[in-house]
């Protein structure tokens, strides 16, 4: 039986792909003279900005530094207002799950100063979340399951008990190496690549997820 509903951030309650990238191609053009392509980002989709940033400098030869990731950030929340894109689900689902009888958590690849920024944007009452976890928390990022271990810990709920919301490859393995289910959503990838990841179900997007949730055994 599902009583935690996990989110993540990025790509299910918020459309930030293009914000982050376009904010790392400003950082790293214009601090380390780095001419990074939109594209070269795409592989490294949720897995948080270390690995975001940092493999795309390396790629060009630079090795990366914590400064990157502060002054992308920067930017990001600067233009945040802007640049990102809040689905309709992503305040009211939340309260809804909570009304129903479920406890509701973020687990996010990103640090906190962009997980704020993003509640921020989304207007979100932070209330109704049982545990937020980002990435300034754990040690291991997706695939790596720390992060929604982590979330089902705080919320006092067992793994197998435990259902994510997922937009990448990397959140999908680790919700399933985590013990839990798993519901993908197209908005980064498509459905055969979520699915041989190794979703449980996908969707193109949350409109109806009580339902959804309400038909898992």
């Amino acid at each position: 039986m599902i009583r935690l509903v996990i989110f993540d951030m990025d790509g299910v309650l918020i459309d930030s792909e293009d914000a982050i990238t376009r904010a790392s191609m400003e950082m790293l053009q214009k601090d380390y003279n780095i001419p990074a392509r939109y594209e070269d980002f795409k592989p490294f989709t949720g897995m948080g900005e270390t690995v975001f940033i940092g493999s795309v400098a390396q790629k060009y030869g630079v090795p990366f530094c914590e400064a990157m990731r502060t002054e992308a950030y920067r930017i990001y929340c600067e233009t945040a207002k802007e640049r990102v894109t809040v689905f309709p689900w992503s305040k009211s689902l939340p309260k809804q799950l909570t009304e129903n009888g479920y406890k509701v958590a973020v687990g996010s690849a990103a640090d906190e100063v962009k997980v704020k920024c993003n509640l921020d944007c989304i207007g979100a009452d932070c209330s109704v979340f049982s545990a937020i976890v980002t990435a300034s928390e754990v040690v291991r990022k997706k695939p790596d399951p720390e992060i929604f271990l982590r979330c089902a810990e705080k919320s006092g709920v067992a793994p197998e008990n435990c259902l994510v919301f997922e937009d990448a490859v990397s959140g999908v393995q680790a919700a399933k190496a985590g013990g839990m289910r798993c519901i993908a959503i197209t908005t980064s990838f498509d459905a055969d690549t979520l699915y041989r990841a190794g979703a449980d179900l996908v969707v193109d997007d949350l409109n109806d997820a009580l339902r959804l949730i309400q038909n898992i055994h």
